[in-house]
């Protein structure tokens, strides 16, 4: 839930001194989330769960609790507090898939969980900001910002009180900085997860002009409401039944679809129209987050299934904040389609590439290995 809450609530909290101080430390917090998963993610897969996790929630609690404290009347202060807050959040999804890996008996069963988890984390985006709204409303901002530490600190203790996380045990690994970036196929996956985190991080600006172009004020959290419930229905539709082709085919299928899926929306012409179309894009939107989630888990080297899996979602971050600062730069009509198209661009490419790669090492190995009447003549 703080992965929701607390941009608004920093932004509720920082508004009385301007809302280019408000946007400046969430724009601070989720750059210190996308830098600090990763890195609390490879200390899980050093330390185990139980011990990173819970220390990540106390400093993260510490931090809100010190910025609700301090206000934001001291931008210093309030920087610091937002810095050690983001940074220190506990990679409670990553964690997670990390313990679907091992719990599920089979790649299948990994899917349908990673499905469901992809399904449900929409309620998030949907419940989070409520809960703030709520909250401020009834208290006040700074109650915002205690609540959302209050709920990070309780959500990671249910976590880590369970036996999977408990029984969690890291493998072992290779000693490196570079860690799975190594790997060729996961840099691949992770850029194309940046291309398709740009019409995620667009859909909220979309929104705004959306509703002024229809003349609806109720549509700039409408949409991404329909979003949401269309991300929910179809990851709980892609685990509900095994499809057809490899994780990877049903990733650039998935990509493509996700990227022509905002088009109707683009063409909508009233605000019923536009809902209904908001719903197409997020229907793809689950079942291709929860590929890329199994694909990860797959490519992961051993050891590092946390910290791969937190890159990840660094990368989709990345591609937010993208899509919503090019949304004030570029039409946001040309970034929906563009993003989920770059992203299967991407996949192909690379997997072109590996397969020439392939033929030509193996026209090679023929070249090299001598014929039996070859070898007999030679000795």
């Amino acid at each position: 839930m703080p992965t929701a809450m607390a941009p608004l609530a920093i932004v509720l909290s920082a508004a009385q001194d301007g809302y280019a101080m408000a946007g400046s430390l969430t724009a601070l917090y989720l750059l210190a989330n996308a830098a600090g998963g990763p890195l609390a993610g490879r200390l899980v897969d050093r330390y185990g769960q139980t011990r990173t996790l819970t220390a990540g929630a106390l400093v993260a609690a510490a931090g809100f609790l010190a910025l609700a404290a301090a206000g934001t009347s001291h931008p210093g202060v309030a920087a610091t507090c937002v810095l050690v807050a983001g940074l220190a959040k506990p990679p409670l999804d990553a964690a997670l898939r990390a313990v679907w890996a091992v719990l599920m008996p089979t790649r299948d069963h990994e899917r349908v969980a990673l499905s469901l988890d992809a399904a449900t984390q929409e309620l998030i985006y949907v419940g989070g900001p409520l809960l703030v709204v709520g909250v401020t409303a009834a208290a006040s901002a700074r109650w915002a910002l205690l609540a959302t530490a209050a709920v990070g600190v309780a959500g990671t203790m249910m976590v880590v009180s369970t036996p999977p996380s408990r029984s969690w045990k890291p493998a072992p690994r290779r000693a490196d900085w570079p860690g799975v970036l190594r790997s060729p196929s996961l840099r691949v996956l992770y850029l194309a997860m940046v291309c398709a985190g740009l019409p995620m991080g667009a859909i909220t600006p979309l929104a705004v002009q959306t509703a002024d172009r229809l003349h609806d004020a109720g549509l700039s959290g409408m949409l991404p409401a329909a979003v949401s419930v269309g991300a929910l229905l179809g990851g709980l539709a892609y685990g509900a039944r095994s499809w057809p082709g490899t994780t990877t085919q049903q990733l650039l299928i998935l990509c493509g679809g996700f990227g022509a899926g905002w088009l109707p929306l683009l063409a909508a012409r009233t605000p019923t129209a536009a809902m209904a179309a908001c719903i197409l894009p997020g229907l793809l939107m689950a079942p291709l987050l929860s590929a890329a989630y199994l694909r990860t888990s797959a490519l992961a080297p051993a050891g590092s299934v946390t910290e791969a899996s937190a890159l990840l979602v660094a990368a989709l971050d990345i591609g937010c904040a993208a899509g919503t600062a090019a949304a004030g730069l570029a039409p946001t009509a040309v970034l929906l389609p563009t993003g989920g198209a770059a992203a299967c661009l991407v996949l192909l490419a690379a997997r072109r590439t590996g397969q020439r790669r392939a033929r030509r090492s193996r026209r090679t190995d023929a070249v090299s290995t001598p014929t039996p009447a070859r070898h007999h003549a030679r000795r």
